[in-house]
């Protein structure tokens, strides 16, 4: 694991430009926890793996509490730059385990990534899009509450969650259409990267933008408007979904001064929202189920399915 760790490490650091200059992390001291650190701890597993398509990586991952139910249900989406070479669902096992510890049902979703042959746009997307609306058949089979139900994702999956919240607003011709989406309440991002073209502008480097969104979604004389409107949450026009952004004070990847950028363009054009900035917290503090910042995370997320 450590040495996969750090082969994905080296590769992030050769996706950033050659004329970048490196990126000093000035509040590195003060973060607790690392992703491999966070790795390195022994993980629950999921009550099920159920399929929702027929690619290897088409499937999501069912974590139950116990007793009857039916269960609220959070539907999450792990991070990683978007990237194949980085671990996928488990980056969430430790928080999905915190939650259906405490009632809450999770559908953990997996997904084609840069790297991956369907990975990029559309197939990443139309991934996110199948897994959640899947999850209408498999409360057929399981005691969950879809009433009850609100979107979260860290980083590169807070876009996506993100993204899977605004998808209603999608062209019909687009290819990661589809016809009756299923759709929270709320969604919660946690750290995540909500608009592309700022991120690509003015991320700090340490996911390995520009070239990583280019990797995502064409290279940038192709992100046009029309394609911007189909990937990224900034450009994909007013939000019937209630809206959290949450971002650690000392977030080095994607630092909270682009949370405040998104929120102020979604509260512009009529969205509800409103941005956490959650104090001597990271990146990694926001999937740290010892934290104190995931202690927020999770009163956020119950309250936003106890209003439901």
């Amino acid at each position: 694991m450590i040495r996969a760790l750090l082969f994905a490490s080296t590769l992030l650091a050769a996706c950033q430009p050659e004329a970048a200059t490196p990126h000093v992390d000035p509040h590195a001291a003060a973060r607790p926890i690392t992703w491999d650190q966070l790795l390195d701890r022994p993980r629950e597993t999921a009550t099920l793996r159920i399929a929702f398509g027929e690619g290897e990586l088409e499937f999501g991952e069912l974590w139950l509490p116990q007793g009857e139910g039916p269960f609220p249900v959070v539907v999450m989406v792990h991070g990683g730059c978007w990237l194949s070479q980085i671990p996928g669902t488990i980056l969430q096992d430790y928080v999905a385990a915190d939650l259906r510890d405490h009632g809450v049902a999770v559908w953990n979703l997996e997904y084609a990534r840069i790297g991956h042959e369907s990975g990029g746009w559309p197939g990443t997307f139309e991934d996110i899009a199948d897994g959640v609306d899947h999850l209408r058949e498999v409360a057929q089979a399981h005691p969950l509450d879809l009433d009850r139900l609100v979107f979260t994702g860290h980083s590169a999956g807070g876009h996506l969650a993100l993204w899977a919240a605004a998808r209603g607003n999608l062209p019909e011709d687009s290819a990661a259409w589809r016809d009756d989406p299923l759709l929270p309440e709320t969604v919660v991002t946690l750290a995540g990267i909500n608009d592309l073209a700022n991120y690509r502008a003015n991320g700090p480097g340490r996911c390995g933008e520009p070239a990583t969104v280019d990797d995502l979604i064409g290279p940038v004389e192709a992100q046009t408007p029309d394609l911007m409107a189909q990937v990224s949450p900034a450009a994909m026009g007013p939000m019937a979904v209630g809206q959290v952004i949450v971002s650690g004070e000392f977030d080095p990847i994607v630092p909270p001064s682009l949370g405040t950028h998104y929120a102020a363009l979604a509260q512009a054009r009529g969205d509800t929202v409103r941005h956490v900035v959650l104090p001597e917290a990271g990146h990694f503090e926001l999937i740290d189920p010892t934290s104190p910042a995931w202690q927020e995370v999770r009163a956020i997320l119950v309250e936003a399915l106890e209003s439901e």
